[in-house]
């Protein structure tokens, strides 16, 4: 199990090229990308993407990658020959205007503005994707160690309030029965203190029935163990189950409540509380899984 909160870096230098890769995530419904890479390296967005994509199934990530090349190739000093020129016939004028010596040099006609500029040169496309492919899965293979150590504490805290949901879900089973009991005891006076004489018993058999049918709460019993078997299951698994576990929180929720509406009984009605309390604290748990 792993959580989506994490965080990787990882940085390299191969062959005069040095390349950063920083990745931060946290939870989010989907796999959801921002990626920030230097100018005139957008060729990279698409690798960085399917990289990811291969790597985390969901959560927000924000990408940073920074690139510099030191080799001795990756610049050269460009000349402007027309404003060049256009300086050295300035120089002129100026001379024949003023009739100044003309102490010009080469040196100082290149410290002109503009007259040398110094530019890039185009990277080798290649060798740069394979420096970020390289760097990219350094920088995941960190965030995946943050990642999993951060599931563990997630795992045990669930594992934990899974035992409690399935001790609270015992006592709800052995209460059941002694509900319809008690049901027929309080009905069974209350028509004796009306009546002052001892109730129909077909009848009182009859209404005891009809509120045994209402009350009955055997099937969301089963489902509910049945949804915490599956959770456990989940939390032994390798693969992303954050939207498993999702799900299946929602449908605990929806037995626990459908069991409160019906039991009506003031000992599970507690118990339903508690149930209802550790499955909020299990669904804001599930909100970091991935």
């Amino acid at each position: 199990m792993r959580s989506m909160t994490g965080y990787g870096r990882f940085r390299q230098e191969t062959d005069g090229r040095e390349m950063s890769v920083e990745i931060k995530t946290v939870n989010h419904r989907f796999l959801d990308l921002n990626l920030r890479v230097p100018r005139g390296m957008l060729f990279l967005e698409d690798v960085i993407r399917k990289a990811l994509a291969a790597r985390l199934s969901r959560g927000h990530a924000d990408v940073f990658l920074t690139y510099r090349n030191s080799r001795d190739d990756a610049r050269e000093v460009r000349v402007d020959t027309s404003l060049l020129r256009a300086y050295a016939r300035a120089f002129d004028l100026m001379a024949a205007e003023t009739g100044l010596q003309d102490d010009r040099s080469l040196t100082r006609l290149a410290s002109m503005p503009d007259v040398l500029t110094v530019a890039e040169r185009d990277d080798d496309q290649d060798a740069v994707t394979a420096l970020c492919v390289s760097t990219l899965q350094g920088a995941l293979d960190v965030l995946a160690r943050m990642r999993g150590q951060e599931g563990e504490a997630l795992s045990a805290d669930l594992q934990d309030r899974i035992g409690r949901l399935t001790a609270g879900a015992e006592q709800i089973t052995l209460r059941a029965p002694d509900v319809v009991a008690d049901y027929r005891a309080r009905l069974n006076a209350r028509v004796e203190e009306l009546l002052a004489a001892p109730p129909d018993p077909q009848r009182l058999a009859q209404e005891v029935a009809l509120f045994a049918d209402r009350a009955a709460i055997d099937e969301e019993l089963v489902r509910l163990k049945s949804h915490i078997g599956q959770i456990q299951d989940c939390l032994k698994a390798t693969e992303p189950v954050g939207r498993k576990l999702d799900f299946l929180v929602q449908e605990l929720n929806r037995e626990v409540n459908t069991i409160g509406s019906k039991a009506s009984d003031l000992t599970i009605a507690a118990l339903v509380v508690a149930l209802k309390t550790e499955i909020e604290k299990i669904r804001e748990q599930v909100q970091n899984i991935e």
